[in-house]
């Protein structure tokens, strides 16, 4: 191992720590809690549409993908 190489040894299932994990929290929280869905299609037409106004925010994305954590080491 290289001694410029810190390992941290992270939790079985933290999935706080994984930032895909945050994203799909933020889209849950603003654009798909608080509904009845008729069918699958649905449910998939809806996720769809907020993965792509999600898209349409790269800076919004860095900032949910983000860690302070990380900047400490």
């Amino acid at each position: 191992m290289p001694t410029n190489i810190t390992i941290l040894p992270l939790p079985p299932k933290s999935p706080e720590l994984n930032p895909v994990e945050n994203l799909w929290l933020f889209i849950r929280e603003n654009w798909l809690s608080n509904r009845i869905f008729k069918s699958y299609d649905d449910i998939v037409a809806h996720c769809c549409d907020a993965w792509r106004k999600l898209e349409n925010k790269p800076w919004r994305i860095m900032s949910i993908g983000r860690r302070e954590w990380t900047n400490g080491f």
